[in-house]
Formats: C-alpha cells, structure tokens, sequence
C-alpha cells in the first residue's frame, strides 16, 4: 500500500523593499571584494568623523538668548548638522539613526579631546580633521582600484548607516 505523500506549500511574500534597501543593495554590489570593504568601512567613519570635526569648529554666532539662559556652549553647528543627519537618516531607517546619534556622540567626545590637545600646544583641530579627510581619501582610491571600479561619491552620504547596516544584518537585527 503506498502512502500519499503531503506536500507542503511555501507562499513567498514579496514585500515592497524599502528605500534604503535599494541603497544598500547598491552599496553591497559595489563592495564585493573583502579589502575594498575593509577600506570603504575605516574610510567612511574617518570621512565623517574629519567633516563633523569641521563643522564643529567653525565659530557659532553669539545668541543673547541662549548666552543669557546658559545654552550657549550647547549650540553650535555641529548641533544643527547632528539634527539634520539625524532626520535624514530617521526616515530611511529609525534605528540606524539612533546609532548614528550615538556614533556621533563618541565622535563629539573625541573632537572634544583633540581641542583639549590642541590648546596644550597639539596640531589644531582642522589641521587632524583634514589630515584624516587625506588618508580616508587615499584608502577610498585604493579600495576602488582593489575593486576594479569607482562607485564615486554616490554613496558617501549613506556611508554612515551602510556601515552600521552591516552590523546589523551580520547578528540578524531589525534595522
């Protein structure tokens, strides 16, 4: 007597793929070689932390408002630019935004040690910031050239979120 054999159906569901997927998807394809990878990860934290450094330090103009009431030392560009990158980012992916406000608040913290460096007779600020924007720079060319192709400056604005993404999707979280 032969047994009849159920067969189990598998429904695939094609969920509409959000924006910063696409990105990524884009961003993987350009990264394929391990080295690249490696580069294109220290490159692009080094990118952002020497351009936060920079609007860091450019002078705020002096609000009596927030003088008076002791908000002073609080805003400041960078402010601004962390609102910003924060709400960019906010709508692409909530929870890679959150790290990235977290990322920025290391940053901060180390911008924070080069000025006191700086005021103990240390390179300025601007001079570190631009030194680290050179040697990102150097390591994005040669992990395109590993590469065999110039994904250009596309993706630069990304770079941030990419990276935590991957982290992300290495220990299976939401993102």
């Amino acid at each position: 007597m032969a047994k009849a054999v159920k067969k189990k159906q598998i429904t695939v569901i094609n969920k509409p793929q959000r924006p910063i997927d696409r990105y990524f998807t884009l961003f993987n394809q350009s990264h394929q070689h391990p080295v690249n990878l490696l580069l294109s990860l220290l490159a692009i934290q080094l990118i952002f932390f020497g351009v936060f450094g920079l609007v860091w330090i450019q002078p705020f103009p002096e609000i009596s408002f927030l003088k008076r009431h002791g908000y002073d030392t609080y805003i400041n560009w960078a402010s601004i630019f962390i609102a910003i990158i924060v709400y960019a980012y906010l709508r692409l992916s909530p929870m890679l935004s959150y790290i990235v406000l977290l990322n920025m608040g290391v940053y901060a913290f180390f911008i924070v040690q080069l000025e006191h460096w700086a005021a103990g007779g240390g390179p300025a600020v601007w001079l570190c910031c631009l030194a680290l924007l050179f040697v990102a720079g150097l390591l994005l060319i040669l992990g395109a050239w590993l590469e065999g192709r110039n994904s250009g400056l596309k993706f630069l604005l990304l770079g941030p979120i990419w990276s935590w993404y991957l982290l992300f999707r290495r220990f299976r979280l939401p993102y």
